[in-house]
């Protein structure tokens, strides 16, 4: 009992966000004057704590304009609170009524630029406080970290990786992923934590605000994919396992401290997402091999992969209430889904075959302006058709699910936010992506003689 006691403040201690807001300051990041003041405030005011899965309240009408949370004056002359907060958002906060100003006579510090967080266009979710950077080059760096679990860094790394370097350990870290994404993307849905409490925490980032925060999906990427790629390359390819692990710390520690660095997580929210990572490589990736060879040889693969997958996504979109989490569920599952039906067409049809075991383990080529251009170039193309793909199957899926469901599609961002429009947008769109990225772009390149 009292070690359970104990566990239970040491999570408190963990999950409390004033340490967030430590660290940040810690890393010259800083809120406007009177930002950390602003939660005692707004709790003698007695105004709500934060609130989960909502949206920035200065563009849902409950701002000034300024992108602070104010309350206006509704019909009747009444105040009405602002619906929708943002996750961990806290009303009242520093700039709003009654917050403390700057005092007479005395000028601001010089500080090195002002930076607002990158709006989510498709909950329109805006920057709810301008932001004081001190330390450029931890704002670049800890944003650098923060890519490597977006969507950017994964049109780029996965490409690179099956086009460039092994398409034999780029089908298999694509399998762990999708895994590790799935579990996470659900388990916040069923733990239902909120974001970390703003103010005192400083928000950098609010594309991901809509989702819970329990456990760093990011943190879980951050860990699962250097490690899962050191664990599959090494012993195939010739290479110090130094290296290997030097990455595996570097990639991991980027990743998981920009989270705390952005606001976006509490310190138990990355090591949680960390240790549920080691937990489901440990538990999956024996299964990892067996995976692949079904997707490649069993003869009914495609059908088994595209129900299987679909059948999680519906799953997935009946775990809680919209957020973007289950978009970004439903495009991961779209994605590896495309991927293994892809890697089915090019094994039946022998494009693209694994180096054969005897010539294990393979020696890397020496890098010349012939290799690397080539590389260079397969990665510029491929990259632009899987965007065009994209842009193409989003601008036809989205209106056929909305005819098909007889859902209005004046308003796309409302319409999303139904499971009807959402899911299939998501799966068949990145499920094309997927298979362009695996098959028809290599069969592309075998064309121009790019391969």
């Amino acid at each position: 009992m009292a070690l359970l006691q104990r566990l239970a403040r040491l999570a408190a201690y963990l999950q409390d966000p004033q340490k967030v807001a430590d660290f940040q300051r810690l890393c010259g990041v800083e809120g406007p004057p009177g930002w950390a003041a602003s939660l005692p405030l707004a709790e003698a005011r007695g105004e709500p704590g934060p609130l989960a899965n909502g949206s920035c309240p200065a563009v849902n009408g409950g701002g000034g304009g300024d992108g602070w949370p104010r309350l206006r004056a509704a019909a009747g002359g009444e105040k009405r609170r602002p619906k929708g907060l943002g996750n961990g958002a806290i009303p009242g906060g520093a700039g709003g009524e009654g917050a403390p100003q700057q005092e007479d006579g005395k000028e601001p510090q010089q500080i090195w630029g002002r930076r607002q967080p990158r709006r989510n266009s498709l909950t329109g979710e805006a920057a709810c406080q301008e932001i004081a950077i001190r330390n450029p080059f931890l704002y670049y760096l800890f944003n650098l970290g923060t890519e490597l679990g977006n969507e950017l860094f994964y049109i780029l790394f996965f490409p690179f990786c099956i086009w460039n370097l092994d398409a034999w350990v780029g089908r298999r870290l694509i399998i762990v992923w999708v895994w590790v994404m799935y579990l996470g993307q659900c388990t916040k849905d069923v733990i239902r934590w909120p974001r970390p409490a703003s103010p005192p925490v400083v928000k950098l980032e609010v594309f991901y605000n809509s989702e819970y925060s329990m456990p760093s999906t990011h943190a879980m990427s951050g860990t699962a994919i250097p490690l899962a790629l050191v664990l599959l390359s090494y012993g195939r390819w010739q290479y110090p396992l130094m290296y290997g692990l030097i990455l595996v710390i570097c990639w991991c520690s980027l990743v998981c401290f920009s989270r705390i660095y952005m606001g976006m997580h509490s310190i138990l929210d990355v090591i949680a997402g960390f240790l549920y990572a080691i937990l489901i490589l440990v538990v999956f990736h024996p299964a990892v091999d067996p995976i692949d060879n079904f997707n490649l040889t069993f003869k009914h693969a495609p059908l088994i992969i595209i129900s299987l997958h679909l059948a999680l996504g519906v799953f997935s979109f009946t775990l809680d209430t919209w957020s973007t989490s289950r978009g970004d569920t439903a495009q991961i599952l779209g994605c590896g889904a495309g991927v293994a039906c892809g890697s089915h067409f090019n094994y039946m049809l022998g494009l693209m075959q694994d180096p054969s075991p005897d010539t294990l383990p393979l020696i890397p080529p020496s890098i010349t302006v012939t290799l690397f251009g080539k590389a260079i170039l397969r990665l510029l193309i491929g990259v632009v058709l899987l965007l065009l793909t994209r842009i193409v199957m989003k601008k036809i899926t989205i209106p056929l699910a909305c005819k098909m469901f007889s859902i209005p599609c004046d308003d796309i961002r409302q319409a999303r936010q139904l499971m009807e429009v959402e899911l299939p947008y998501r799966y068949i769109t990145y499920g094309m992506v997927g298979f362009s990225l695996m098959f028809l772009v290599p069969c592309l390149f075998l064309f121009i003689g790019l391969s």
